[in-house]
């Protein structure tokens, strides 16, 4: 609620910035709205690989092909009531944004412990811009992080900086494939200095490897002995990067630069869009993605709420489960009291907190709330009446 109070003061005072090749100083401290073009001279570089470009925001992700342990469980009743929990495991290769410690997995039966390693450790790496110009003025971190539209950034390496890593990458590969533990261990603590100081120590003339080791195709860089069919220890770095454009915003004018606008009620309001938006479509998107927002929350808080219950209730069909058909007869109605206490709690709730600002709608949540609660009871009852007597009188 306060939020959409705050958006709705936002909206009453917002005035529109139009020229912004100069600065407005009748506007300074005011919430405005302004469309425009964004420009940067900065020039951001990725310090293992050695790549710049001229951009707001410029991202490397790196992925890793390791063995992967899944686990399912699976609830069995025991025979003379309760039940337990059976997990079964199974493994198997994929790409993942962690090394995984495959020492850890949990069948001590599977082939695949120990088999994880890694070619090199390196993290996932993102900077942007800290000079960005909007016109005349200067925008603040807190918008030029909100700038968005990240596409694929085909990088180039030199041939030797391809050499050289192929060449560092080839003394950290394990001489055999049954001895992966000679290979970078596969634990994020562990750093690969020798690796990471690459760039700073190049090598005028690196010795011929005896195989490619580094791959380059668009925005993506493969450190594999064979990138069309991955092995285990392999790594895949993909690049993006972010260039300037044209952003709407709304925002208070603090001199040539901008800051968050603070409502009476004490929630900040600002904005940034890509592209050019009018203030009511900027104002009309804040409200939507507020009111979605919120009742994801709302439905979050009731399945909070329904879970607990369950587990309140959870003792009763392990009781019951003496007699497995008991247990689940049981279990079924405790879990739809859960269901409809839950559900209606959570209306009671939200209809309280809607009582002053929609009447209509709190008082029908109310009114569906009393239905959900009377199901309980008439459901409680109705177990509880006793079976009609049977006339046992014989005829005569």
């Amino acid at each position: 609620m306060k939020t959409g109070d705050a958006l709705t003061e936002a909206q009453g005072v917002t005035q529109q910035l139009g020229d912004i090749s100069t600065v407005d100083s009748s506007k300074n401290g005011q919430l405005v709205h302004a469309t425009g073009d964004v420009a940067t001279e900065d020039m951001l570089t990725d310090p293992i690989f050695n790549v710049s470009a001229n951009a707001i925001r410029i991202e490397r992700t790196v992925e890793f092909f390791q063995w992967v342990e899944h686990s399912k469980e699976e609830k069995r009743q025991k025979l003379g009531g309760g039940e337990e929990t059976v997990t079964t495991y199974t493994y198997e290769k994929d790409w993942v944004s962690k090394p995984i410690d495959s020492s850890r997995f949990v069948d001590p039966n599977a082939v695949k412990r120990n088999q994880n390693f890694i070619l090199a450790n390196i993290e996932n790496f993102k900077t942007q811009a800290t000079n960005v110009s909007f016109g005349a003025y200067r925008l603040p971190e807190f918008l030029i992080s909100s700038i968005s539209g990240a596409v694929p950034w085909a990088v180039e390496l030199p041939e030797e900086t391809k050499a050289s890593l192929t060449q560092q990458i080839s003394q950290m590969m394990p001489a055999t494939s049954a001895a992966p533990s000679t290979a970078v261990p596969n634990t994020a603590a562990t750093q690969s200095s020798s690796f990471y100081n690459l760039m700073e120590e190049q090598v005028t003339q690196p010795a011929a490897p005896a195989q490619e080791l580094v791959h380059v195709q668009a925005s993506t860089i493969m450190l594999s002995a064979s990138p069309g069919v991955p092995q285990i220890g392999d790594v895949r770095i993909t690049f993006k990067v972010t260039h300037p454009g044209t952003i709407s915003i709304l925002a208070k004018l603090n001199g040539d630069t901008f800051e968050q606008y603070r409502a009476a009620n004490g929630k900040t309001v600002s904005k940034l869009s890509m592209g050019t938006h009018s203030l009511e479509n900027m104002y009309g998107e804040a409200h939507s993605a507020n009111s979605t927002m919120t009742w994801i929350l709302r439905f979050v808080g009731a399945g909070l709420v329904i879970v607990g219950l369950k587990m309140v209730l959870a003792p009763l069909s392990v009781i019951a489960s003496v007699l497995p058909i008991l247990g689940n007869i049981v279990g079924a109605g405790a879990g739809l009291v859960s269901t409809l206490l839950g559900a209606a709690w959570s209306l009671l709730i939200i209809s309280i907190a809607w009582l002053r600002f929609r009447p209509i709608v709190g008082v029908g949540m109310l009114v569906v709330a009393a239905i959900l609660i009377g199901l309980v009871v008439m459901r409680g009852r109705g177990a509880k009446a006793p079976a009609p007597a049977s006339d046992a009188t014989p005829e005569v």
